[in-house]
């Protein structure tokens, strides 16, 4: 269910070119919109989501994210023009959201200590490995069909999972815990999140830092399939940065206890703000068109640092929301989702044939960050730090 995200936006990154000449994009660089759609709806449904599975139970939520999932997939699969597959896309991040959102929930319900740590330890190995694997996917469709038929995958994964989920998972909460619908009570968890130094401090730096890393998703296959030319070979390279990713969340896990996650935060922003300066430098010198090889190293320990940040953000953010965590949570991504759209775009859209625009902007929003972080960590309590 969770995987559901990650699918629906990976997998098409090898059809953007094919789908922008079908549909008659005249801007290329309008293409990053099938990217930016689908978060877009996953920021706006975020926020709805967590109090209608706290107020109608778990399976009823989840049964309407599937339901708008799988109508969004088959508008993008039968749509004849770019802006009714745009749509679609926006649809499915709407969708998507209910499963995302609520699974985590449902986890929460049934289990707690070693044994939810396993479970998540589990969830979080399926985020390692589906990034990676979602664009060879997709390219593994286009070898033998069309792009939509990268639809017709999502729309078949989604019916297979809506289809598990309604035969083999109960109800997990209670009636008697189930809380009214209120407009007033998200209007209080946003307004608490805002007023609060630390919360909405690290929801606007992870916002930011995500920004930078949603600027390099949608432009990533205009970068590697139209400026380096790497060809079906796009999901490979792709698929290694995903693992860094991956392997800098493992890295925190197991550090972060110890040296804290203000700290830790701190370390990986100057080691990402030091980097992404550095190449720069190098990318101007070299107008734009570094070798592949040299991208790629600069990418990949850009990524490792960004992975360090998800993490700590997000529970740094969370700590002093305790009593609000379920709605508060989905205002802390709602709202640097939001963030981040808006941000790649701007990045997304400057694209001119060069890395340029998108290593400027590494630059740029990794210093805002860690200036960000460095106002707040007088405002971190010592308990919160670690």
């Amino acid at each position: 269910m969770m995987s559901l995200v990650a699918m629906a936006i990976d997998a098409m990154l090898p059809a953007l070119g094919a789908i922008g000449t079908d549909l008659n994009v005249v801007n290329e660089n309008d293409t990053q919109l099938v990217v930016s759609a689908i978060f877009l709806g996953l920021a706006v449904a975020q926020l709805v989501f967590g109090p209608l599975a706290d107020s109608w139970g778990r399976r009823p939520a989840v049964h309407l994210g599937f339901g708008l999932f799988l109508s969004g997939s088959a508008v993008s699969l039968f749509a004849p023009t770019f802006e009714l597959m745009l749509f679609g896309r926006f649809l499915q991040g709407i969708g998507a959201a209910g499963p995302k959102i609520v699974s985590v929930a449902i986890v929460r319900d049934q289990f707690k200590g070693p044994v939810m740590a396993r479970i998540m330890s589990t969830i979080m190995a399926v985020f390692i490995v589906v990034p990676a694997l979602a664009p060879a996917a997709g390219q593994a469709v286009l070898v033998v069909a069309e792009w939509r038929a990268i639809f017709g995958l999502l729309l078949t994964q989604g019916a297979v999972a809506w289809l598990w989920f309604a035969l083999r998972q109960r109800e997990t909460l209670a009636a008697e815990d189930r809380m009214p619908l209120s407009i007033e009570r998200i209007k209080q968890a946003v307004y608490e999140t805002c007023r609060n130094r630390i919360a909405l401090g690290f929801t606007l730096a992870a916002g930011i830092v995500f920004g930078a890393f949603l600027g390099y998703l949608t432009s990533a296959q205009q970068i590697f399939q139209g400026q380096y030319g790497v060809g079906e070979a796009f999901p490979f390279y792709f698929g290694a940065l995903a693992l860094v990713l991956g392997a800098a969340s493992i890295v925190n896990a197991k550090m972060v206890v110890r040296v804290g996650m203000l700290t830790m935060s701190l370390r990986a922003l100057r080691g990402l703000v030091s980097v992404s300066a550095i190449f720069s430098v190098v990318a101007t010198t070299l107008d734009g068109q570094p070798s592949l090889w040299l991208f790629m190293v600069f990418l990949a320990t850009a990524f490792f640092c960004i992975g360090m940040l998800f993490g700590n953000f997000n529970a740094l953010a969370m700590e002093p929301l305790g009593h609000i965590a379920g709605t508060a949570a989905a205002v802390i991504a709602s709202l640097s989702t939001f963030i981040s759209l808006g941000l790649a775009s701007v990045i997304g859209r400057a694209y001119d044939g060069t890395i340029l625009p998108l290593v400027y902007g590494f630059v740029a929003l990794s210093v805002v960050a860690l200036v960000m972080v460095q106002w707040l960590a007088p405002a971190v309590a010592p308990q919160t730090a670690s």
